[in-house]
């Protein structure tokens, strides 16, 4: 049996550690304010950005029709419309730079390693973005096409803009043949969705409504300045879901650890009750049985 002292260490210990994964959940509650405000206000950009390339590939094409200058199957109106078969494929994968968010970073990685699996017939590379990702296929035999850590910190455009633009370039060089994006979409506080979607080669979205525009600048110039935008707005919005995601389940673990530091310190405290008064109880016994045996 343990002596007082020793559980009124672990007690302490335990307060302890309450006190921490207490902070922590206030400080991922701040930062997962901010976060989803960010991911809030991107959405509707994504979705305008969305129905302006749709729009504009329709003039596109209506306008090649129009003067007879269509282009052939196998030429596309912009190379980032190119779908060629997937032989060498890129995957960035998103995860958090730091632990201690429940299991949101080990479902990230046993998702990387199924699409790993599923591609084994394929050349994969990965863009590891964020230490956890980075730390696990450090020492493993897969193609690490980059490593970036920190960009969750603010989640920037500008701090990602280096990896899109990379991507973009090996996608026209055809050095690769697809890309991918694994992340966590962030749907509330208490859920995360596992997102595999693909950015490269680009689908055009439908056209929502058929309507006339008139360009200042021809359509085929807005189109190409418009597709790798596309494709760099879709990469920022994983790495602001991805972090809005992070910070919830961190936020989520850490209540959950206050709250189970605090059953624990119950329990505890309710052991060492008992453990005082058997041994409060062992004592008055053994005055007594001292001051009977004299008499």
């Amino acid at each position: 049996m343990p002596s007082l002292i020793d559980i009124r260490r672990r007690i302490r210990s335990v307060r302890n550690t309450q006190q921490i994964t207490k902070a922590m959940k206030m400080v991922s509650t701040a930062r997962l304010r901010r976060a989803q405000e960010r991911v809030v206000a991107a959405r509707p950009y994504a979705r305008i950005l969305r129905e302006m390339v749709a729009n504009v590939a329709a003039a596109v094409a209506a306008a090649g029709t129009a003067g007879g200058t269509e282009a052939p199957d196998d030429q596309p109106l912009h190379p980032l419309l190119a779908a060629r078969p997937e032989q060498r494929v890129l995957l960035l994968f998103f995860t958090a730079d730091r632990g201690l968010a429940g299991a949101f970073n080990s479902n990230l990685i046993k998702a990387a390693q199924r699409f790993l699996v599923e591609n084994a017939a394929r050349t994969v590379e990965l863009e590891l973005i964020g230490r956890k990702a980075r730390d696990f296929f450090r020492k493993r035999p897969v193609r690490v096409a980059g490593e970036q850590i920190g960009l969750g910190n603010k989640a920037l455009y500008e701090d990602i803009a280096p990896v899109i633009d990379k991507v973009i370039d090996r996608y026209r060089k055809q050095e690769i043949d697809a890309v991918y994006l694994l992340y966590n979409e962030f749907k509330s506080v208490l859920s995360q969705k596992l997102t595999v979607v693909r950015i490269l080669p680009i689908e055009l979205p439908a056209v929502a409504a058929e309507r006339e525009y008139i360009y200042e600048q021809p359509p085929e110039e807005l189109l190409r300045l418009l597709l790798p935008r596309y494709v760099g707005i879709a990469v920022h919005h994983a790495l602001l879901e991805s972090t809005a995601a992070e910070h919830a389940a961190r936020m989520t673990a850490m209540d959950a650890a206050t709250t189970n530091a605090g059953e624990l310190i119950e329990k505890l405290t309710l052991y060492m009750n008992r453990v005082r008064q058997a041994s409060i109880t062992r004592e008055i016994i053994e005055v007594v049985s001292g001051a009977a045996a004299l008499d």
